[in-house]
């Protein structure tokens, strides 16, 4: 969920009132949100790069608030405010409009076949006569970035581009040249530079190398330039300077270029929704003509209204709950959709406004009429259909075997899922292609790059997390490791492993030896060849030459077991021997 981030005085001044945290939470509750956490930029500061860095930051009060991802119209606090009002019923919602200029008096935007194999689709529009404050303009460049991260995929869908009108003139052309023919002044540089030349200059810049990879590779890059060859915008990586906004830009010229036309829309029309409120004439914006490499032209925004019906039974239905119609018409209406009663009360008529992008389905209706009535106002009943639930299998057996594990002794860790290549790999001196590891395509960290294949590295530096308790360390968990499996429709399988091992001054094989014979105990396999289980001697890369054996079960081969190689425990930071089990638990169900 994207989180909002709100100073909580400015929020108040914009409700017309003021609530304590607890109040503001309730608030945020009724209306399907959550106030995450409240803080101010020196906490933020403090918690990320320690006390000292934080001196001098705004002790001013955030609230950070939780917001539903198909929710595109709460990512700002225009929105917000909006939103909140409309659903307490201090105002009614607002009417977007659309002013269509005279001909030729408005601006327009060309569109060029070069475009369409890179970036084929654009929109824009204008808001007229806004006037910006310090706060007004910050959120609004929030909001677009907001926006880039969520709807827009990292601008790999839609980019967005905003520029001070009365400093070019148009009208616009959308394009695509080669990186040698396109040179401008990149937005806060002081010198111009041609495209190659920005993506070098970007390439360590934190915030947008990661989007050169959209377009770096292309015969030609989007541009977008005026009638006198000013350059606006090199969509989606930056924005020229020469037409940057600031507090005293008047006239937005807004475009947003992309691979999505329906995503490019939306986008267009949230951004003119909330910020038409700062307009001279309120919440009316300034269409655009956009012609396409076809000569067909369209208008934009569209700004469009839709309407639709639903049964008043249906939503009492699937709620659970007895309302009138007329009183479920204005639980949706608080919910920023419109209604009102038709017919003899046999349908409910909605308009869903434009920056309701997110209602596609009748469910999506319901489910704001159940967040108006309010969650815990619903009855609960007992079901009609009578089941009764029953424990997986797998997990049943998991937890019998972890209470028993604990009683021998052992102490449980719940360590992750996901690790790096080198831990389940280099460190147990193993090639990373023999472990047939899942790896994860754009992995955040270096700890988090594949999915693990076994439980040991977790286990091991739980243990070097905790060198400083008393010895011996006796550790185990039971959870599922990940390889690939091209039978399944996914591509991969997890398997339930246990795994336990044993730190000390000594290795300790005795011990982790006897913890198998007593998990075998428990699961009633006896200790023979035939239907029993037996151990072999082996070799493995993360043990100690002779020190390792294979656990066959049944007839199959289930683990392993021994002393572990020094290197290993070296890799891992350890010092003292280690003895380690792991056996998969699903041939015993």
């Amino acid at each position: 969920m994207p989180t909002v981030s709100v100073q909580r005085d400015l929020l108040f001044q914009a409700l017309g009132r003021s609530y304590t945290d607890e109040e503001f939470n309730d608030l945020c509750f009724e209306f399907g949100l959550e106030l995450d956490e409240v803080t101010s930029e020196k906490d933020i500061i403090s918690k990320e790069k320690g006390e000292g860095r934080a001196e001098g930051a705004s002790e001013t009060v955030l609230y950070k608030i939780d917001v539903p991802a198909n929710r595109y119209d709460l990512l700002c606090l225009e929105g917000l405010v909006r939103g909140l009002q409309v659903f307490k019923e201090r105002i009614n919602l607002p009417r977007y409009e659309k002013i269509i200029p005279a001909k030729d008096e408005g601006q327009k935007l060309i569109i060029t076949e070069e475009t369409v194999k890179i970036r084929p689709h654009a929109v824009a529009a204008v808001l007229r006569n806004i006037t910006f404050t310090k706060e007004r303009y910050d959120s609004f460049i929030d909001l677009q970035e907001k926006l880039h991260q969520n709807i827009c995929r990292r601008r790999a869908l839609v980019a967005i581009g905003t520029h001070d009108l009365d400093t070019i003139s148009g009208p616009f052309t959308f394009t695509a040249k080669t990186p040698a023919e396109i040179k401008f002044k990149p937005l806060n540089q002081s010198q111009e530079y041609t495209a190659s030349q920005i993506m070098d200059l970007y390439r360590t810049d934190s915030h947008l190398r990661q989007y050169l990879h959209l377009i770096e590779d292309k015969p030609r890059y989007p541009v977008i330039f005026d009638s006198n060859g000013v350059v606006l915008s090199m969509p989606p990586i930056i924005n020229g300077d020469h037409s940057k906004i600031s507090l005293k830009t008047r006239n937005v010229f807004i475009e947003c270029t992309g691979t999505d036309m329906t995503k490019a829309k939306i986008v267009l029309d949230i951004i003119v929704a909330m910020f038409s409120e700062y307009c001279e004439k309120q919440f009316t914006v300034e269409a655009v003509e956009v012609v396409c490499p076809n000569g067909k032209t369209h208008i934009y925004p569209e700004l469009a209204y839709r309407k639709d019906k639903v049964k008043p039974e249906l939503i009492n239905k699937k709620l659970g709950i007895s309302e009138t119609p007329s009183n479920l018409a204005k639980l949706l209406t608080r919910m920023c959709l419109s209604s009102h009663v038709t017919g003899n009360g046999n349908n409910i008529e909605i308009e869903i406004p434009p920056t309701r992008a997110d209602v596609i389905h009748a469910c999506d209706i319901v489910e704001d009429a159940a967040i108006a009535y309010g969650y815990n106002n619903i009855q609960m009943v007992i079901p009609k259909t009578y089941t009764i639930a029953n424990q997986l299998p797998l997990n049943k057996l998991t937890e019998l075997l972890r209470l028993d594990l604990a009683a021998a002794g052992f102490t449980e860790a719940l360590t992750f899922a996901l690790c790096s290549t080198e831990d389940i790999a280099d460190k147990l001196g193993m090639d990373i292609s023999a472990t047939n590891a899942v790896h994860i395509a754009n992995p955040k960290t270096a700890e988090f790059q594949v999915a693990r294949t076994t439980l040991l590295p977790g286990l091991l530096k739980t243990v070097a997390a905790n060198r400083k308790m008393p010895l011996p360390l006796k550790l185990f968990e039971i959870s599922d490791i990940v390889v690939k499996d091209p039978t399944k429709d996914v591509g991969a399988r997890n398997y339930r492993h246990l795994c336990a091992l044993y730190y000390n001054k000594s290795p300790g094989f005795e011990i982790i030896h006897g913890l198998l014979d007593r998990v075998m105990q428990l699961l009633e396999v006896p200790p023979n060849k035939e239907n029993g289980y037996t151990i072999k001697a082996t070799e493995g890369s993360a043990f100690f030459p002779g020190r390792c054996a294979e656990i066959f079960a049944r007839g199959q081969s289930v683990g392993k077991l021994g002393v572990l190689h020094p290197d290993v425990i070296t890799k891992f930071e350890l010092t003292m021997p280690c003895s380690a089990l792991e056996i998969n638990i699903e041939p015993f169900m």
